[in-house]
């Protein structure tokens, strides 16, 4: 289960998040890469841009359902 409290500072603020326990398997990425995208620096998937119409939240809850790690939340701020 995503941790809030653990959210990366790399997000882009907004409801949904990737946090620490990331393991950069791309899954996220090859799901919805208009949201998610890798930070080289620390070597996780980011929250790039937050999903606005129904169908783009549609793709970022796929991505959040299909994450092994259950890293992306959908409850940030």
């Amino acid at each position: 289960m995503p941790d809030l409290t653990e959210r990366l500072p790399q997000n882009v603020p907004g409801q949904f998040y990737v946090d620490s326990t990331c393991i950069d398997c791309d899954q996220c990425r090859s799901t919805a890469p208009l949201f998610f995208q890798r930070d080289d620096d620390i070597g996780m998937s980011v929250v790039v841009r937050q999903p606005q119409t129904e169908s783009e939240i549609d793709l970022a809850m796929d991505a959040l359902d299909g994450c092994p790690t259950e890293s992306i939340g959908c409850d940030g701020l």
